[in-house]
């Protein structure tokens, strides 16, 4: 599982999204709607792919980040 936590939140609110293979909790309002799609981009990716997260080692997992981020 994708688990980001965002430490930037300081308007009182608290962030919480759960999805496919991904957590978040906290960040402020850019910051978590940067990680959301950050994950949801890795899930199209990994279809693409035809794998699941289990199936995608560390490496590969930072390789996609790095291009989804490079996309950004």
């Amino acid at each position: 599982m994708l688990l980001g936590l965002g430490l930037d939140g300081s308007d009182g609110h608290v962030r919480v999204t759960k999805g496919p293979n991904f957590h978040l909790l906290g960040g402020s309002e850019p910051t978590h709607e940067r990680m959301q799609e950050t994950c949801m981009k890795f899930n199209e990716a990994l279809r693409r792919r035809g794998k699941s997260l289990d199936e995608v080692g560390p490496e590969e997992a930072r390789a996609i980040i790095r291009d989804i981020e490079a996309s950004l």
